[in-house]
């Protein structure tokens, strides 16, 4: 099988198409041929490397994708050969992610694609839609799961709302029952954001966005999804509704934050860090589980139409893909591996 590996980090040159044996699943793990790759961030960064050697001798890139079952390993029963999925942390703590055209995983990290759902979706899902979901069920009063009204009455605001993520939460809130807002910084990422579902869309660069917010939240945001506390915190405290949640997730604009203390404490505000990695084993199946109940709503849909444009390479040009990334391309890149 064809697949894509590094043995060192550095730039997107180190990644390298070779052939190698398909493995065969484990007690617990299945294997999966992969028809599509998803890029995030945490991709490139990790193939970048951070100055630490590899964990392993040679690495195959990406964490979520999706794909067909092959072959499943001993003690698996919830899912069958031939059953469409999608997967997730395929790469976490592990050697081989989903840049290759059969990968092995444990069966925790994968979930069927409900019927009518395509690989597209899938592969779209992971990483932002896993972090969207943990960023809106860490408010002190719940929920700890979304669906349908799960949210209701409460108002979401999602700062930055046409990247992988931001898309994701809005779609997750909208689904769940939210108010929506997002911000943007354009007219083109606003007609994005709108398309997600967002409700409103308030663009930062043009007019006052702590006021505009206020004006349609008076009581204020119940639930915040931050990728840049460093430029935020100020206005995320000055429209934060009594107990609301912060849940950040990314260090755009800056390493480090300051928030307004006094501003802080009195609105009992719950700021919280997430990171899929060292979330915990509950919330990553509490979410995969919410996510594919979306799914069967139809609540996740991809696509520039749905607000996440798909930027594909094929899989011999991964090293273009996540160059693409790595240079902040608006909406999802996507790896074509194998055919459906």
């Amino acid at each position: 099988m064809r697949a894509i590996v590094y043995t060192s980090t550095g730039s997107p040159d180190v990644l390298s198409l070779v052939e190698r044996e398909a493995a065969e699943p484990g007690p617990g793990e299945v294997r999966v041929r992969v028809t599509v790759s998803g890029v995030n961030p945490t991709d490139w960064k990790s193939r970048a490397g951070s100055g630490q050697p590899l964990a392993f001798d040679e690495v195959v890139p990406n964490q979520d994708g999706a794909g067909v079952i092959e072959a499943l390993g001993e003690g698996v029963e919830h899912l069958a050969v031939g059953d469409p999925v999608w997967l997730f942390l395929a790469q976490h703590q592990r050697p081989t992610g989903t840049a290759q055209e059969s990968t092995v995983l444990p069966a925790s990290r994968v979930a069927r694609l409900p019927e009518g759902v395509d690989t597209t979706v899938g592969a779209s899902l992971g990483v932002p839609a896993m972090t969207a979901h943990r960023a809106l069920t860490v408010h002190a009063d719940g929920p700890a799961r979304l669906a349908p009204g799960a949210l209701a009455g409460r108002t979401v605001l999602v700062q930055g709302g046409a990247g992988a993520v931001g898309h994701a939460a809005i779609q997750l809130a909208a689904w769940a029952g939210a108010t929506v807002i997002t911000t943007i910084s354009s007219a083109e990422k606003a007609a994005l954001a709108t398309a997600a579902g967002a409700h409103h869309t308030v663009n930062y660069r043009e007019e006052d966005a702590a006021a505009r917010i206020l004006e349609i939240a008076p009581g204020g945001v119940d639930h915040i999804v931050e990728v840049s506390p460093a430029a935020n915190a100020e206005l995320d405290v000055r429209i934060a509704a009594n107990h609301a949640s912060v849940g950040y997730y990314a260090n755009d604009g800056g390493e480090a934050f300051s928030i307004p203390i006094v501003g802080s404490f009195a609105k009992n505000i719950r700021w919280q860090g997430l990171l899929l990695y060292t979330v915990g084993d509950a919330a990553i199946a509490a979410a995969a589980e919410d996510i594919t109940e979306a799914l069967r709503d139809g609540a996740l849909p991809v696509g520039e139409e749905a607000g996440l444009p798909i930027t594909w390479f094929p899989l011999e040009r991964t090293a273009d893909a996540h160059a693409a990334v790595e240079a902040g391309a608006t909406g999802k890149v996507l790896i074509r591996v194998t055919e459906d």
